[in-house]
């Protein structure tokens, strides 16, 4: 429940654009997963997912896919999780294939 909340108060600060995408992490008890969201469209350009503990392959995926639809810049929204563990090693693993946020 608190996760929803952080998450609610996080999503209503952030948006995505064609240009600069909102970036999702979903991090289950299995698995973790991340999409690329135009918010001002509603589509989804992008969506990478994985073992919880292959955070560092997702990210991977997923800048792959951004860089197909020439995306370099992203917003990221970390879905209300803490930034450590799979959370982090996705987003390094984005950032060093080339993603920027």
């Amino acid at each position: 429940m608190d996760r929803k909340i952080r998450h609610k108060r996080v999503t209503a600060k952030i948006s995505g654009t064609m240009k600069r995408p909102r970036l999702v992490v979903f991090r289950s008890n299995t698995r973790i997963s991340a999409q690329l969201i135009d918010d001002e469209k509603g589509h989804v350009l992008g969506v990478a997912s994985g073992a919880k503990t292959k955070g560092k392959e997702v990210g991977e995926a997923i800048a792959q896919k951004a860089k197909k639809k020439k995306v370099t810049h992203v917003v990221f929204d970390r879905g209300g999780y803490k930034y450590h563990g799979g959370i982090k090693a996705l987003a390094d693993a984005a950032r060093q294939e080339g993603l920027k946020f």
